[in-house]
């Protein structure tokens, strides 16, 4: 190997320092790279479908996003949001809650310890309203999670 230095480089005492050609490295790496691009989206087994379009969308409804809450503690405290409400004036503040926005739900949450019969009454109470939607809300058995079921028929 020594041979294979030219005079210049013996003279000095430097070496070649060998270094790795990366070009072609990288142009397989990129052939590659479009090869899975395009092969990928082809096996897809699924059937390819055109779903149809419309063209007058719904309007959305204000409310459906921001239920009021109507809480029953189980000692019979009342809460519209988080708001304490005498039960005396209850009905007249479901009134202008409804009137200012006629589509807003509302859910409806009491406590275990609450008579079914209480419960009942203020459910009634919301139906004579006319809210658009009652939910009553429930907790997953066993979780602590709290969910909001729908009734199918809240008039």
């Amino acid at each position: 190997m020594a041979k294979a230095l030219s005079r210049r480089e013996q003279r000095s005492g430097k070496r070649a320092v060998p270094t790795m050609n990366v070009t072609p490295l990288v142009d397989v790496v990129l052939v590659l790279l479009i090869i899975f691009m395009v092969v990928i989206p082809a096996m897809d087994g699924s059937a390819h479908i055109e779903l149809p379009s419309i063209l007058n969308v719904d309007a959305e409804v204000h409310g459906r996003v921001d239920p009021l809450t109507l809480s029953l503690q189980a000692d019979g405290q009342l809460f519209l949001e988080k708001e304490p409400l005498a039960a005396e004036a209850l009905e007249s503040r479901l009134r202008s809650e409804h009137e200012s926005d006629v589509m807003r739900r509302i859910v409806l949450r009491a406590d275990r310890g609450v008579r079914y019969q209480d419960a009942r009454t203020l459910y009634t109470l919301l139906q004579n309203v006319g809210f658009p939607g009652i939910s009553l809300q429930v907790n997953e058995r066993g979780g602590g999670h709290t969910h909001s079921a729908p009734h199918a028929d809240a008039r």
